[in-house]
């Protein structure tokens, strides 16, 4: 059988089909194809995100397909699927995480720790911009969205100083080179989910043996962790939060962030990787603490 994969039209989405196509012909044997389809997300360049209805503005297109037949899966990053998918999905698997971390890109390879005073950085992202203030409250922010190549054209004809956008992106297109510096995940926490693709199918769908072979259970546990926090903190593109969760042996440690009334909030826990749900919503709560 050849499996239909619906994912959006943009050069990295299609990229990151083809690395889950290619995971379901290793492990699975069988041959897959692509089905492109346009998301609101993808239509609206020109508006900032939570200004035309928040959550699952790169998914809701693609999930009506799911539910139509269309398509047996579909291929999401994981930081654009809200917590609340409806009963009728499920995320099959959660296939090997990337590298989480943001990444500045700049425009004359100038150093984010050598930027003049008042550099404009181009981001669409509140997480992203309040730890880039907190690093360096001069710089000053503009909106700016579209997939790598356009931020970049965007970067360059409207003259910034540099942009921010995510490590696994640009790797996963191969342009390494690009990156002027990494932030570490102490600096810039990531978006919940940043890094890892997540397929997802209908909850009744014959097909979920095959497509739970390529879940990579340690990177599942991780970003159920993360969005376990989301979900308790009710978080969405609205929000200014982020989250990043790591195994190293037998536990999980996961750090937040989260703004709260109007104050910039990081918490980490750890605990057993088998508590990771319990963890992230207990990190909501130290996070959301009355002391604060």
């Amino acid at each position: 059988m050849k499996f239909k994969i619906a994912t959006r039209k943009s050069k990295l989405a299609q990229v990151q089909t083809e690395i889950v196509m290619d995971l379901v012909k290793r492990i699975c044997g069988s041959e897959s194809e692509k089905v492109l389809i346009e998301t609101t997300g993808d239509k609206r360049l020109d508006i900032a995100l939570n200004k035309i209805g928040g959550k699952g503005l790169f998914i809701k297109e693609i999930e009506r397909a799911l539910l139509n037949n269309e398509v047996d899966a579909a291929v999401h990053s994981m930081k654009d699927v809200p917590f609340d998918i409806m009963d009728e999905f499920e995320i099959a698997a959660i296939c090997k995480r990337e590298d989480a971390r943001d990444v500045f890109v700049s425009n004359g390879n100038v150093h984010f720790k050598n930027l003049r005073i008042g550099a404009q950085i181009g981001t669409s992202s509140n997480r992203r911009a309040a730890q880039i203030k907190k690093l360096r409250p001069d710089l000053n922010i503009t909106p700016i969205r579209g997939n790598v190549q356009t931020r970049i054209d965007k970067m360059i004809s409207q003259g910034l100083d540099g942009i921010v956008l995510a490590a696994a992106g640009v790797m996963r297109l191969n342009m390494e080179e690009i990156i002027t510096d990494y932030f570490s995940i102490e600096n810039v926490v990531p978006a919940i989910g940043q890094g890892a693709l997540g397929v997802e199918i209908r909850s009744n769908s014959k097909h979920k043996n095959t497509f739970t072979k390529l879940n990579d259970e340690n990177s599942r546990k991780c970003v159920e962790a993360e969005r376990s926090f989301m979900r308790a903190l009710n978080g969405d593109c609205h929000s200014t939060i982020g989250a990043y969760a790591e195994i190293s042996g037998d536990t999980i440690y996961i750090t937040g962030l989260f703004d709260l009334n109007g104050k910039l909030i990081k918490k980490s826990i750890a605990g057993e990787i088998s508590h990771n749900i319990d963890l992230g919503k207990t990190l909501a709560e130290l996070i959301c603490r009355k002391e604060q």
